[in-house]
């Protein structure tokens, strides 16, 4: 008897250092793409949202740490299609939550309700996406005719560079980056923000570090028309709000009164939108970067 006692014991706690992976139906839409299973046991969804956050603070409780992971039922039904598995089974869409956790979007749970940690895992979803795109593009571009060289590679190369360049000459303070590039179908955005910490250095979340510099190096690469920028948060200070444009291979600073029409314009409607208070539109800092030579550009 305590030979068994020992044995639930040594179980427990190899369940709580055992992490998870929940595969979530954020919206109606998806939710009801799944429920064509007979397997899937549910059939409202704020019901199941409810289960779904009873079981991630049960699981908090007793010490276990899980991932939520953004479940996408048209991505589910291409792997079962591919890896040639029944989609009506539970234990497939455990095997598919199991790829989302080395693959997809996640985020960690961290108590708050699940209403607060949707809107994150729909961002990182977005970013992820947005990633994969701006990586895919870059890769089609391809060999440069002229020198040989790899024109994504070589793009990424310098829009991290202008990226360090930009958060080096900033003021001291908090940035926000928001860097946009005009793309078919549709223009792709990313976001940046970078901290100070307590010694003054930048800190950033490499992985949107990562995606920022995609959308940026994808704009260099194509010349596609686009922009960076900048604002900056510091105690005691106005925001400070400056920005540059795509030009060539760099980026080419915005005057403060363009910096001012860009952000009090409706991008709909194109109506005069008031500014911020405690905000000022200036000039951005000198990159002190040196354009490449003209004689040379990547095709």
């Amino acid at each position: 008897m305590a030979h068994t006692d020992r044995t639930q014991t040594m179980r427990r706690v190899l369940r709580r250092e055992i992490a998870g992976t929940i595969g979530l139906l954020t919206d109606e839409h998806d939710f009801r793409a799944m429920r064509r299973y007979r397997t899937f046991a549910f059939d409202d969804h704020a019901v199941y949202l409810e289960h779904v956050e009873a079981l991630l603070r049960a699981r908090a409780a007793e010490g276990t740490h899980t991932t939520v992971a953004l479940f996408d039922p048209e991505e589910y039904a291409d792997f079962c299609a591919a890896t040639g598995i029944d989609p009506d089974t539970p234990s497939s869409r455990t095997r598919f939550t199991a790829e989302l956790a080395a693959t997809g979007p996640t985020v960690p749970y961290d108590g708050r309700p699940l209403a607060d940690l949707l809107p994150d895992l729909i961002d990182e979803a977005v970013r992820q996406a947005t990633r994969e795109y701006a990586t895919l593009l870059l890769a089609r571009l391809g060999t440069c005719a002229s020198c040989g060289e790899d024109i994504g590679r070589a793009a990424f190369a310098r829009a991290s560079h202008l990226l360090l360049r930009v958060l080096d000459t900033a003021p001291p303070g908090t940035h926000h980056l928001v860097c946009s590039v005009s793309t078919t179908p549709e223009t792709l955005v990313s976001a940046l923000h970078a901290p100070e910490n307590t010694d003054g250095a930048t800190e950033l979340d490499e992985t949107e570090a990562l995606e920022f510099t995609a959308v940026l190096a994808l704009g260099l690469a194509t010349h596609n028309p686009g922009g960076l920028v900048m604002r900056t948060t510091a105690p005691g200070t106005p925001d400070r709000v400056c920005g540059w444009r795509l030009r060539g291979y760099g980026l080419e600073p915005l005057t403060a009164g363009e910096v001012f029409d860009a952000y009090c314009t409706d991008v709909e409607s194109g109506d005069i939108i008031s500014p911020e208070s405690n905000v000022d539109y200036c000039e951005p800092p000198d990159l002190g970067d040196d354009q490449p030579a003209p004689g040379h550009h990547h095709h």
